[in-house]
């Protein structure tokens, strides 16, 4: 039964991951039909993949569809979340793991219960990994939530209740698979120093860098509806210019998958369960960032041709 749990979150993870290359594929293969806007299906698939500035433009959407959203702004929820449960999972984890506590009993039985016997063995420096993960996955949405709350300039554009749903529901879920992935019969107080290996150090880099280039990205976007004293003058959209947007649209899209790559790393290159969320988050990251490349290239005759939508040189 130890194999369980993985196998199960690792499923889930790919069956998400597989929706949005789903979607993927519809949109850039799909017939006309498909690909257009109003009502029907149409209009109900291209308001579940688009947000933001790429949800006008692709025809008049009915109005039921427009009584189900809510403005982007609100992105801001889904960290306050994602900073409170990862918080709380931290703590848990801390306190299991080097005051000599134990986790708190809905999760083991969430453990139990997916498949995960409370004498799993131990992978060398797992339990050090999760926690380092864990603590970057927090750290990171203590970054997003400041920057949504201080960097960003929202303009009114809106995303369907769906997604906004949904996005609860990931930075939970994103959380609890990082602490499902430590065996129940946590170690006790040993020794920060002893358990630091070199994956621990190659991922904590890349993650730091990744972070640097993704905060630089949203504060030019930023920067495009500021005037030089730091004042919003605009909520228009413009061709940005700088860092990683001199080779790809969407560089900050780029720059998460890059972050949850780190923590792949961080975690020893080996779990295969959270090398399934990052294939759910380039998916999910690469269809945003198709939708945005259209966008500019449609509005914007002289946005530079050599850009790609997501991956420098390659997508």
């Amino acid at each position: 039964m130890t194999g369980a749990m993985p196998a199960v979150l690792g499923a889930a993870w790919s069956l998400l991951a597989a929706a949005f290359l789903a979607a993927l594929v519809l949109l850039r293969r799909a017939p006309a039909w498909l690909s257009g806007g109003g009502g029907g299906v149409s209009g109900l698939f291209q308001d579940l993949i688009r947000y933001g500035k790429t949800k006008g433009g692709y025809g008049q959407r009915p109005a039921w569809l427009r009584l189900l959203q809510v403005p982007k702004r609100w992105f801001t929820h889904f960290y306050v979340v994602s900073v409170l449960w990862n918080g709380f999972l931290l703590i848990c984890l801390f306190q299991a793991e080097f005051l000599g506590g134990s986790l708190p009993s809905w999760i083991q039985h969430m453990h139990h219960a997916l498949g995960r016997d409370s004498q799993s063995e131990d992978m060398g420096n797992q339990h050090f990994s999760v926690f380092m993960v864990l603590l970057l996955l927090w750290l990171h949405s203590c970054r997003r939530l400041a920057e949504c709350l201080w960097t960003s300039v929202f303009s009114n554009g809106v995303i369907h209740i769906v997604q906004y749903c949904f996005g609860f529901v990931y930075y939970i879920a994103v959380g609890s698979t990082v602490l499902c992935q430590v065996p129940t019969n946590v170690r006790n107080g040993e020794e920060f120093s002893a358990q630091i290996c070199w994956y621990h150090i190659i991922g904590v880099t890349m993650y730091i860098w990744a972070s640097l280039h993704q905060h630089r990205c949203l504060v030019i976007l930023a920067n495009l509806r500021k005037s030089k004293s730091g004042k919003v003058v605009s909520l228009n959209h413009s061709v940005p210019f700088g860092d990683w947007f001199e080779r790809v649209s969407c560089p900050h899209y780029f720059a998460e998958v890059l972050i949850y790559v780190s923590m792949g790393v961080t975690l020893g290159l080996h779990n295969v369960t959270w090398w399934c969320v990052v294939m759910y988050v380039l998916f999910n990251q690469a269809l945003a960032a198709v939708l945005c490349h259209e966008f500019y290239q449609k509005n914007f005759s002289s946005y530079p041709k050599h850009r790609k939508a997501f991956i420098p040189f390659v997508f």
